[in-house]
């Protein structure tokens, strides 16, 4: 989603104090014509609604428990946090007109002054100390409170009202005290957990979830613009005067139930932007869309998650032989060559190969190699602890997501190697899927993260820290919490990586999810769309494209 910044104190220079030397990603260059700009060189505006395809949102659209894509690509679009990232990851000011790292535990923010939601409420420093404190709060069960957790005053282990590391000094300007150096902290800025709310929220948090007021480039075309399992119009924020000012009149996102509906809609320019070409094109989209298309690197990881109230897999002797087990019985180079046609990589990690700081040669990774061989022999082990008990190895997914053709491919993997019946479990839509993972209704599970902002501990500490708000699989270490805890603490980022590297070496002893490839963003645009610029997590620059 994430040159020089404007009105900016938290480039290179400032965030040195807190160890990040850089905040660009490595490797993000275009393959294929992410950046079609030569077609409109002018650079205008138009008033021309984009369509694109998006999926029914897991939840109301409040930014503190949105993380999920549906969900999260709307809201990304109608709010705005303090910074936001360019095409490839580096950071600029969008509501805060300044950021100041006073220390490794303590930050100053000042707010633009021209800021304002699209009720007319000024922005202030009350709107994002009291969303924070609302996100941080237990007792109101957001997806992202472990976000706030590096800050003074939150607790895991009991309900918070306040957070005593947020102070308000002026209508304007708000301090940020943490309980402890965070290396990379004003880099998560422009995650959406970081957003601010209108007082009008927190009368009603559902409702306003429901026809959301944001700050950002776009706002609701109009009340009940979300027409649930169909689409959600957007119309530009005038009021807006951040770095993401539309060009375009709009974007229409419509709720697919396949990609490969979606695909027909895009070549028969009836959709303008798609950002997930479905595996049964893969092999004719380039020649398709004629120089329309883009396949880069982004920060995308997929998995298969195998969670803890699985039964024979819980981590101990006989549940870590398994999953290793499960883990050399996929055969991952045929998959991503056969089924994706060489648009994703085998896994070397838990991260991406995008991201500084990135090892395709992490202690433990070998669990990664297809070895059928070795892979039948731990199955045996586990077997001589206790007979596996399972009728079938289920991996579940949604259907609407494009997923059928590779959780087959790895299910016929697994029951070719280890003599077991493994298979595909479809849920209907993306909401449907969730709410059956979430509420522990599901066995192994497919699972994927979409980097909120460019760094290693995004990949780690939301998905498998203790009590995370994507530890989807209930995954808990001592050993690997305390890791995280000490690799964010660092002031020096090559120290940081260095114990995050560590950190990711359990992850393999104990394989709470089984790596399997990094993705590559797959996208294209219909004929007359131009400006289409996909950034380092994949997602368009929607406020570029006109048409």
């Amino acid at each position: 989603m994430e040159d020089t910044l404007k009105r900016n104190k938290i480039g290179v220079a400032s965030l040195a104090l807190l160890g990040a030397t850089s905040l660009l990603l490595a490797g993000c260059a275009s393959s294929g014509g992410g950046d079609n700009t030569d077609d409109n060189s002018s650079g205008g505006t138009t008033t021309e609604v984009i369509t694109t395809n998006g999926s029914e949102p897991q939840n109301p659209l409040v930014p503190t428990n949105t993380n999920e894509t549906g969900g999260g690509k709307v809201v990304d679009s109608i709010f705005a946090g303090l910074i936001s990232y360019k095409a490839d990851g580096a950071v600029e000011n969008d509501v805060a007109e300044d950021i100041s790292v006073d220390s490794p535990t303590q930050l100053t923010v000042k707010i633009r002054k021209d800021a304002t939601f699209t009720n007319g409420d000024d922005v202030t420093a009350d709107s994002f100390i009291d969303a924070w404190n609302y996100g941080a709060r237990l007792s109101n069960k957001q997806n992202a409170s472990y976000f706030f957790a590096d800050i003074e005053g939150y607790s895991d282990a009991k309900d918070v009202e306040t957070l005593s590391g947020l102070k308000k000094v002026d209508d304007k300007t708000f301090t940020i005290t943490l309980n402890k150096p965070a290396g990379d902290f004003a880099q998560r800025l422009g995650y959406s957990a970081f957003f601010p709310l209108p007082k009008v929220a927190f009368e009603d948090m559902k409702a306003f979830g429901e026809n959301p007021i944001g700050n950002g480039p776009y706002k609701l075309a109009k009340e009940g613009a979300w027409e649930h399992n169909i689409r959600i119009d957007l119309v530009p924020n005038e009021s807006y005067e951040g770095p993401r000012k539309p060009k375009n009149g709009g974007l229409g996102i419509v709720f697919y139930s396949s990609q490969d509906a979606a695909y027909t809609d895009l070549i028969s320019g009836n959709l303008d932007v798609l950002d997930a070409i479905p595996d049964s094109s893969l092999e004719s989209y380039e020649s398709d869309l004629d120089g329309r298309s883009v396949n880069q690197p982004a920060a995308i990881f997929q998995s298969l998650t195998i969670p803890e109230w699985l039964d024979g897999f819980q981590t101990d002797e006989e549940g870590k032989l398994r999953r290793a087990a499960i883990s050399h019985s996929i055969n991952r180079d045929q998959i991503t060559e056969v089924v994706f046609k060489g648009t994703r990589t085998p896994a070397k990690d838990f991260t991406s190969p995008v991201i500084d700081g990135w090892s395709d040669s992490v202690p433990g990774n070998d669990v990664l190699a297809y070895d059928p061989k070795l892979a039948k022999e731990l199955w045996d082990q586990a077997d001589a602890i206790k007979p596996y008990s399972g009728e079938d190895f289920t991996i579940s997914y949604n259907a609407d997501g494009g997923h059928q053709t590779w959780v087959d491919a790895v299910a016929n993997s697994i029951s070719k190697t280890l003599g077991i019946t493994a298979v595909g479990k479809p849920f209907p839509d993306f909401a449907t899927y969730l709410d059956a993972r979430d509420n522990e209704k599901v066995d192994a599970f497919r699972s994927g993260w979409q980097a909120d902002y460019p760094g290693l501990y995004n990949f780690l500490a939301p998905l498998y820290a203790t009590g995370a708000g994507s530890n989807d699989g209930k995954y808990s270490d001592k050993k690997f919490d305390d890791l995280l805890a000490k690799g964010i603490s660092e002031t020096d980022e090559a120290a940081r990586n260095a114990t995050l590297l560590e950190a990711q070496s359990v992850l393999f002893e104990d394989l709470p999810a089984v790596p399997l490839w990094y993705s590559n963003v797959n996208g294209g645009w219909a004929d007359g769309v131009k400006n289409v610029k996909f950034g380092w997590n994949s997602v368009p620059l929607y406020n570029e494209i006109t048409k």
